[in-house]
């Protein structure tokens, strides 16, 4: 178990935090609450899901992160003819042993890069869900553990785009955060230009951080405080959105959890041992939208998911910050300490 006195190295991890975070900054011009989301998920020990169209960057910020932190990496380019075999890996029989032997797929690393996941059918797009959920893939009967730390990052392009398959709502369920990298501004694609132009500035990218070192910056997540308070406002949230009248499904428990474990990340990215009702705010979009089905009136009425989480957001009652309910009653966090 970890202890206070590790803890309370919280400052020292979150220079580790800030220098993978500028290390994606640099690939990823413009785009800073982007790369913010991504290391948040990532050391809340989530997935991530980068949808937008293509030529943005989806790609190139997956890469940008993976190659950020000294861990195994494995990309996979979701076709339609893939096979979930492909994903978790196939038994071969041995010849000389005169026994099937399991041979590892692309899903055994621990940063997975599922490039374009929608075009995919959906028996492949199945294949992650065990390894999503349990952080394990199970074959022939026999069980094997997949990497620690281990983080899906799946881009797609939206599904109206053609030969393109929606993900299914179990496999959204399993993504704790959807981003939108959207078109930089023209002084950061001008920039992009000098950086870009002579070259993919992923060549010179070396890794600013060790697998071990993000393994210590999610124990610290884990020990970040969440008052009773906080916790009854992110339930509120996501009670909200299964009675809403414009949405046909609400959000799961799953989502609940997912929303809380990235609001304690977000808390130890910002130096604090104990999360605020502002980190709930800060991600209730990126959290709980991808997981909503607007009903069909709604849609007729061009209402986005993101737009009912924000109308959710504006009428649930904040939790009053006045009383400082959500603060730790043991020791607190020495002076000094440094956030993203």
């Amino acid at each position: 178990m970890t202890t206070y006195d590790e803890r309370a190295s919280l400052s020292d991890l979150t220079t580790t935090a800030e220098l993978v975070h500028r290390s994606v900054e640099g690939v990823i011009e413009g785009k800073p609450e982007v790369v913010r989301l991504s290391l948040t998920v990532l050391l809340a020990e989530g997935h991530l899901l980068v949808e937008d169209v293509p030529g943005v960057g989806k790609t190139m910020l997956a890469k940008a992160l993976a190659r950020s932190i000294d861990c195994s990496v494995q990309r996979i380019q979701f076709t339609p003819d893939l096979l979930p075999s492909d994903i978790t890996g196939v038994s071969v029989f041995d010849q000389q042993r005169q026994d099937f032997e399991f041979k590892p797929g692309a899903i055994f690393a621990q940063i997975v890069i599922g490039d374009e996941i929608n075009r995919a059918s959906p028996k492949a797009q199945s294949a992650l869900l065990e390894s999503m959920e349990e952080r394990q893939v199970t074959m022939d009967g026999q069980t094997y553990e997949l990497p620690s730390p281990f983080m899906v990052v799946a881009t797609q392009n939206p599904v109206e785009m053609e030969g393109t398959y929606p993900l299914p709502e179990a496999q959204r369920d399993r993504f704790m955060a959807r981003v939108s990298i959207g078109y930089p501004s023209p002084d950061a694609e001008l920039r992009m230009l000098g950086v870009h132009g002579a070259g993919s500035p992923l060549d010179d990218l070396k890794p600013v951080a060790h697998a071990h070192d993000i393994l210590k910056l999610i124990d610290a997540v884990r020990e970040v405080h969440v008052a009773e308070a906080v916790r009854r406002y992110a339930v509120d949230l996501v009670v909200a959105t299964r009675g809403h009248p414009e949405l046909r499904l609400g959000a799961s428990p799953r989502a609940t959890l997912h929303l809380l474990r990235a609001a304690k990340a977000a808390a130890a990215l910002a130096g604090r041992e104990f999360a605020l009702p502002d980190d709930v705010q800060s991600l209730a979009v990126a959290v709980l939208a991808h997981r909503l089905l607007p009903t069909a009136q709604a849609q007729l009425n061009r209402r986005t998911a993101e737009q009912i989480v924000l109308e959710i957001l504006h009428r649930t009652p904040v939790p009053d910050p006045s009383a400082q309910q959500w603060r730790q009653t043991r020791g607190q966090r020495p002076p000094g300490v440094r956030g993203l």
